[in-house]
């Protein structure tokens, strides 16, 4: 019987295989949370390099935060919306990678709409 993790990397490639297919050579604003910490990366996945890129252990937010709550996530949806505006990237799909839409997962959409992501 598969565990967890085994569970949510399914998961993770499954919503990560409709997600490209629905891109239409958009970049993919990637989520990854750990029980401590919250990461978000902006991908072109046509040539694999990451253009924008926040997490919760950056130099920048790192005292401000605590822990990996919503108010966290919220800080790095806005932090990687403003990389990635700072990059020429306004419009990308969102991979919330095997997570569910929910709680920091959706504080980060949230907080990335409203730095000026569109998705």
């Amino acid at each position: 019987m598969a565990n967890r993790l085994d569970a949510l990397r399914r998961r993770g490639a499954r919503v990560r295989r409709a997600v490209k297919a629905r891109a239409n050579g958009r970049p993919r604003l990637s989520v990854h949370r750990s029980g401590n910490h919250i990461y978000a990366q902006v991908i072109d996945d046509t040539t694999g390099n990451t253009l924008a890129a926040a997490s919760s252990l950056d130099k920048d937010v790192r005292g401000k935060l605590n822990g990996a709550n919503q108010e966290a996530a919220g800080a790095i949806g806005k932090l990687v919306a403003e990389r990635a505006v700072k990059a020429g990237v306004t419009d990308v799909v969102f991979d919330r990678g095997g997570y569910l839409y929910h709680g920091r997962v959706k504080a980060l959409a949230e907080a990335a709409r409203e730095g000026g992501l569109k998705f």
